[in-house]
């Protein structure tokens, strides 16, 4: 192969994770090159241009931690920033560092694939491009493989469809048009009500309602910034050393929702749900712990629903009956008191699914719901969605894929046995998405680039988990979870939303435990892990 495919690394994505792991490789003096879907920087912050879309981490914390001058340089403008303002943030990090002449864009890894006698990886890209690289690092995203379900007569419809997670670049107008949206989660919480806003008729159909809290959105005072800019060392720090990676929101409960009297509770949940946001889930220490405690919540926010809803009917289908939190809990604006509006309809298909689209509408139990455009607000495939869609073997020309049949097995979410140097960034079993995303993201990279770093120091080859290791800690996360009420309901989380994919809950709760037990590997010479000895020459 010649110079120009012949690489230390490549990095798969170029979202917060691709950006910092190239930044991070570069600092190690390592040649890189990362391959790119999109036609620029931003990840999932590219393809998700949905109306309303927003991050749900407070955008003061949704930022780099490890760079002090692109902290101060760069100044957010609202409390939960949008798509354009986060992008524009990656594209100025990007430009910032220097970072884009080392990124392939418009082109996908199609298959990556061991090459046992030089201990090389060997990526294709759908262009035919062949890159021999020591390292193989995927910085896909948790929730970047769009879920389009297997829905009878899509090819039938008369009019546009859209998915939320691949949103056209130039907008859509929906003015003067009836359009269904399928799907309540959050990127349909976000939406739907600028959606109705602008169109004739909004008709969402529901397959299981989620529990969403207000946002409170704002306009950031600049004076609040300056002073959480003076003081970011401290939240960093803070941030990394939690349960959660949060180091500026209220702060942690000591106590339990059961250990308090009725009167307290209310107080508290009060507090945080005019706080808004994510925080409300951590109102107390017991929520996702113990049934009785969860209840607590999960009735506090069907009674604020009830409050907002005018009709009594629509508000109890809009009120979920599962555990509050077993799903990702939606940060909204708006989104309630949008079906108080008369151009809004709710279909409920907890009974009768959606039999069809036909060539006007889409049909449920015989009935025929006529609009003019649809819009797929399904969701990803997620955590192992991005990974599994690019063919990747490991020794002997085993495919991750065949691997996980039966449920992702990492070690610490890192890597995987039989795929040596393969890296992912917030993999499964790892905390990922039960985190502040950036700062799971920021650890992961770091461990990473500490151990290629070691591996260059030292001249090794390989490194990969042992098969025992890789086994206990999938065992360990099961037990972890297990533990929690993540499973009291079918959720991405357990990977149920796409048909066919093994049930198993892929994150690991718990950021700190987590954090600190890769410290202790590292610490112990990489315990768990197996070093191959001699690096081949280049």
């Amino acid at each position: 192969m010649s110079d120009d495919v012949d690489v230390d690394a490549v990095v798969v994505g170029a979202g917060f994770a691709g950006l910092y792991m190239l930044h991070s490789l570069r600092g190690l003096g390592l040649s890189c090159r990362v391959i790119e879907a999109g036609s620029g920087v931003g990840g999932t912050w590219y393809w998700n241009r949905y109306p309303g879309a927003r991050c749900d981490v407070p955008s003061l914390e949704y930022s780099y931690g490890f760079d002090d001058d692109i902290a101060r340089e760069w100044t957010w403008t609202e409390r939960y920033a949008t798509q354009p303002e986060i992008l524009r943030y990656l594209e100025f990090v990007a430009e910032r560092l220097d970072l884009s002449r080392d990124i392939t864009f418009d082109t996908r890894v199609v298959s990556a694939a061991v090459d046992e006698g030089a201990s090389r990886w060997v990526v294709t890209t759908d262009n035919d491009e062949m890159i021999s690289c020591h390292f193989l690092i995927m910085a896909t995203g948790c929730l970047s493989a769009a879920n389009l379900p297997a829905i009878d007569g899509v090819d039938d419809f008369g009019g546009p469809t859209y998915h939320t997670g691949q949103w056209p670049r130039g907008g859509v107008d929906f003015t003067g048009l009836r359009v269904a949206v399928i799907g309540t989660g959050s990127s349909a919480v976000q939406s739907i009500p600028l959606i109705a806003e602008q169109a004739d008729r909004v008709i969402v159909f529901q397959r299981t309602p989620a529990y969403a809290v207000p946002a409170h959105n704002r306009p950031l005072d600049p004076a609040e910034v300056e002073q959480v800019k003076a003081d970011y060392p401290r939240w960093r720090e803070v941030a990394r050393n939690t349960g959660t990676g949060f180091g500026g929101h209220l702060a942690a409960p000591l106590v339990g929702a059961l250990e308090v009297d009725e009167e307290e509770r209310r107080r508290v949940y009060d507090e945080r749900w005019a706080a808004g946001g994510l925080a409300f889930l951590g109102s107390f220490n017991d929520l996702m712990f113990v049934p009785a405690a969860n209840d607590t919540a999960a009735d506090y926010v069907r009674e604020k629903i009830a409050e907002i809803v005018d009709d009594p009917e629509l508000a109890r289908r809009l009120s979920p009956a599962t555990v509050i939190g077993c799903k990702r809990m939606c940060v909204d604006t708006g989104y309630y008191e949008t079906y108080n509006r008369e151009n809004v309809e709710l279909v409920d298909l907890s009974g009768s699914p959606i039999e069809r689209l036909t060539a006007t509408g889409i049909e449920v139990a015989g009935t025929v719901h006529e609009c003019d455009a649809v819009v797929f607000a399904t969701g990803f495939d997620a955590m192992t969605g991005a990974i599994d869609r690019i063919d990747i073997r490991g020794r002997g020309g085993l495919a991750l894929k065949e691997k996980w049949a039966a449920g992702p097995l990492t070690y610490l979410g890192l890597q995987v046995n039989d795929f040596p140097n393969l890296f992912m960034i917030t993999g499964p079993g790892s905390p990922s998405v039960l985190t502040n995303m950036v700062v799971a993201i920021e650890q992961h990279v770091e461990w990473i680039r500490d151990v290629i770093e070691k591996m260059h120091t030292e001249a090794l080859a390989t490194i990969e988990p042992e098969a025992d290791a890789e086994a206990d800690w999938v065992a360990y996360v099961n037990a972890v979870a297990e533990l929690t009420l993540f499973n009291g309901c079918s959720s991405w989380y357990l990977g149920t939303n796409v048909p066919g994919k093994p049930r198993v809950f892929m994150p690991l709760p718990g950021f700190l435990d987590y954090k600190q037990r890769c410290d202790e590997v590292a610490a112990a010479g990489y315990e768990g892990f197996v070093f191959g000895v001699a690096m081949p020459a280049r």
